[in-house]
Formats: structure tokens, C-alpha cells, sequence
């Protein structure tokens, strides 16, 4: 008799990614959850709450915001895109790297925001409403939901290196495909 195939299967869940805010009473924070099977995302929602937002995706389907289906943004040129980062709470040893990184994106996209929610940059670069996220010192929690939903949605998320340690590494690059290669290029100078 052959023997089935045991899979693992691991939750990764942020009942409230973006503390901060809701502590402050700021309205960007949201709730995160993954899927995650072995060491593989296969699902991902992220509900943004104060605007009744729900972005969510699963393995073999488009991704979805409240039951509509969302692309990445399509601008192909970096000095086009309006991208969206976090600053590190605790791990400053790259902060004078990422503050120059910081200087450069403001000089040379359309700008560069900080919502507070990393959950919420990445399903706002999901549905095209941002061109990149990128942050480090994140948690697992705070980026795998939104990271199945950008790749779901058509985009490309990776570590600073153009590696697949996103998840576990605390360094993450998402974007849309059309943008992401020059994107990646100038992170990895700076942070790489």
C-alpha cells in the first residue's frame, strides 16, 4: 500500500497589523492572515478595517478586493510609480542606508508614503494603487498575507537580493512586474 503524503499546514496570523495607528487612532490598520502549506503561501486576506476593504486570494485563483478581481499597477517607469514603505522599529543598524534609499525614491518616483500598515502597503500594491512596497524588519505575520495577494494579483515580491526570503528574512520588495526589475535594482544597491 503506498503511503499518502503528509503536508504541514501553518496559519500565520496578525490580529492587528498596524498597532501604532490604532493606538494613536489613526485609521490604517488591518487584520493579516496566511495560509501557509510545507514551506508554500496558499492563501492570504488582508481586511483594511476602517475602510471595509477585504483583499484576499487562494492557491490556483486571481486575487480579490470585496469580490472584485485587482491587478497590479501596469506603470513601467520607477520616476511613475508612487511607492510606500515602513521605517524599522527596533533593527536600526541599516537606517542611514535606507534613509539615503529614502532620499532617492522621494527625488526620483512620483513619492513615497508611509501608511503604518505593512498588511495594507502590500494589498494597496496589489490592487495598483501603489507601484512598490518595501520595508525591512518585519515580522512573518506582518507580510505573508499581503504577499500571496501581490503575487496572486500579478506582481513580484522578493528580499532585497531578488531571493525568495521574504517571509522568514525581514527585508521584503514587492511590486508590479512592469516596474519591479528597475525597482529592485535601486534597493539592492542601497540595501542589498
Amino acid at each position: 500500500m503506498k503511503e499518502a503524503k503528509k503536508e504541514n499546514y501553518t496559519w500565520i496570523v496578525d490580529p492587528l497589523d498596524g498597532t501604532t495607528n490604532f493606538i494613536h487612532s489613526i485609521p490604517c490598520y488591518s487584520i493579516s492572515i496566511a495560509l501557509m502549506r510545507d514551506d508554500e503561501l496558499i492563501m492570504g486576506v488582508v481586511y483594511e478595517i476602517n475602510l471595509r476593504e477585504c483583499f484576499y486570494a487562494r492557491e490556483g485563483s486571481g486575487a480579490y478586493l470585496n469580490g472584485k478581481e485587482i491587478h497590479v499597477s501596469s506603470i513601467k517607469k520607477l520616476n511613475d510609480s508612487l511607492l510606500v514603505t515602513g521605517f524599522p522599529y527596533q533593527d536600526y543598524s541599516r537606517l542611514d542606508a535606507y534613509l539615503d534609499l529614502f532620499k532617492y525614491f522621494m527625488e526620483y518616483s512620483h513619492g513615497v508614503r508611509r501608511f503604518g500598515s505593512a498588511a495594507v502597503d502590500l494589498a494597496y500594491v496589489a490592487c495598483g494603487r501603489c507601484e512598490g512596497f518595501y520595508e525591512y524588519g518585519l515580522n512573518p505575520w506582518d507580510v505573508a498575507g499581503g504577499a500571496f495577494i501581490v503575487r496572486q494579483a500579478g506582481g513580484v515580491v522578493n528580499d532585497f537580493n531578488g531571493g525568495d526570503d521574504f517571509i522568514f528574512g525581514k527585508e521584503i520588495i514587492a511590486g508590479g512586474s512592469a516596474v519591479f526589475e528597475e525597482f529592485l535594482e535601486v534597493v539592492r544597491k542601497y540595501l542589498g
